[in-house]
């Protein structure tokens, strides 16, 4: 006979609501470690998208994400003429709101060069810019569809592609279009705007800057040694792919992934003494049924397997309720909450410690009680 199954079915409806709300808190905690991965993964999306090897950018700046950069257009074509450059693209990056149907969308402009590295990474749906103008392909987290049209500037653009996982640190989700259509949007002010900068006599916004020129190098080349190469034209800058990674993290997203990470902290430690308390006063609840055991010879390891099995029941079972709460719900979240197979298991490790660790503070009032208890009132 298994006395932990048969206890737990003698309070079965006590056992389950028990089970459900360490459930509820298992959910938090993934939600909050799938929130700090997906700001992580968020905040890289829009550099890991062009696979760049190396990012040009303009000198003395950290740009094109951590502070603004504009570079001359033609710096593309100095780039890709630089011996170990395989392929190099201009890029521009830029945020911007426009009204869809009856909502305000808040989207992150992407603007590259058609055959030449920036563009998004994979096209889920329709298929990528086939003309020079007006057509965009857009992340599935904008609301938008394939045949869609917005009004973005003074144009009208219609969505020909959808692609996922492209977005800038702040989530907003990326729509790419030809760069000089982005160069464009840029630039042109409104009707009422461009006729008041006419009659002061100010000069017109320049639009032939782009943000970056990424490059991609030759198999055999030194990476390193191309950016220092880059580096020697005093008017530019080079970041490797690495360089800009740790860039962004370190200063765009440091404070929000630290806060969060502090705040999961927390709640892993919250968790832990709520764990410990719930299996400690189950063992303490039946301290007299224990000492009924002992006084008909029920030997020490019989009561040890009843409170480690219990224990071990309850956080397994309410780590596989939170787990499917949060697999249920993650898409819901107006940010992406990312959950590797990883993050699951390193916390069911740390619950079935925890789980262990209470048992043995059970075990130990369990096994002091005197036997004679079970014959009290």
């Amino acid at each position: 006979m298994n006395l932990a199954l048969k206890d737990i079915r003698h309070s079965l409806f006590r056992f389950i609501l028990t089970c459900f709300g360490l459930g509820l808190l298992m959910t938090v905690v993934l939600a909050m470690i799938g929130i700090y991965n997906g700001l992580v993964s968020d905040a890289l999306a829009a550099v890991k998208a062009p696979r760049a090897d190396l990012w040009v950018v303009e000198a003395n700046t950290q740009g094109p994400f951590a502070e603004a950069s504009s570079l001359p257009a033609a710096t593309r074509d100095a780039v890709a003429r630089l011996p170990g450059i395989a392929e190099a693209g201009a890029i521009t990056y830029q945020t911007i709101e426009a009204q869809h149907g009856t909502q305000t969308l808040r989207l992150y402009v992407i603007g590259y060069e058609r055959g030449r590295p920036g563009g998004p990474s994979t096209v889920t749906e329709g298929r990528g810019l086939g003309r020079s103008h007006y057509e965009l392909v857009a992340d599935r987290k904008s609301g938008l569809e394939v045949g869609d049209t917005i009004r973005l500037g003074r144009n009208r653009f219609t969505v020909v592609g959808l692609t996922e996982d492209a977005m800038n640190s702040g989530g907003d989700p990326a729509v790419f279009m030809t760069l000089s259509d982005a160069m464009a949007l840029q630039s042109e002010l409104d009707p009422a705007a461009e006729r008041v900068r006419a009659a002061r006599g100010a000069a017109s916004p320049d639009a032939s800057n782009v943000a970056a020129v990424i490059a991609r190098i030759e198999p055999d080349a030194d990476v390193a040694r191309v950016a220092a190469t880059i580096r020697q034209w005093k008017h530019l800058g080079a970041l490797t792919q690495a360089q800009q990674e740790e860039l962004l993290l370190a200063s765009v997203v440091d404070r929000a992934r630290r806060q969060i990470g502090l705040f999961l902290g927390i709640l892993l430690t919250v968790s832990a003494v709520v764990i410990a308390l719930i299996i400690y006063t189950m063992t303490m609840e039946k301290l007299k049924q224990i000492a009924t055991l002992k006084l008909i010879g029920a030997p020490d390891r019989t009561i040890l397997g009843l409170i480690v099995q219990q224990a071990l029941i309850l956080g397994t079972s309410g780590w596989a309720i939170g787990l499917s709460l949060i697999l249920l719900v993650k898409d819901n979240f107006p940010r992406r909450v990312v959950l590797e197979p990883t993050n699951a298991l390193v916390l069911a490790g740390i619950i079935v410690g925890v789980c262990i660790v209470a048992s043995g503070l059970g075990i130990r009032a369990a096994l002091k009680v005197d036997p004679a208890t079970a014959l009290g009132g």
